[in-house]
């Protein structure tokens, strides 16, 4: 996640004019920076469904309440 995100620091412009252009130049003109933003991305994603299936296991078990 560190690695993806430095990488796609090194080519992203956090401008209003310019963060669109930046974006689609990591996509067409770095190499495989398609790959690396979607791997970026879906990584991501894919981490917070597993804090919310971990939050949702800790709820199903009553994991919260103090023990007897």
């Amino acid at each position: 996640k560190v690695a993806t995100g430095v990488t796609l620091a090194m080519h992203y412009t956090p401008t209003i004019d310019l963060a669109f252009i930046s974006v689609e130049h990591i996509m067409r003109d770095v190499n495989y920076g398609w790959m690396i933003r979607y791997l970026h991305a879906n990584t991501a994603s894919f981490f917070f469904f597993f804090v919310y299936l971990h939050i949702g296991k800790g709820l199903c078990y009553g994991l919260y309440k103090v023990p007897r």
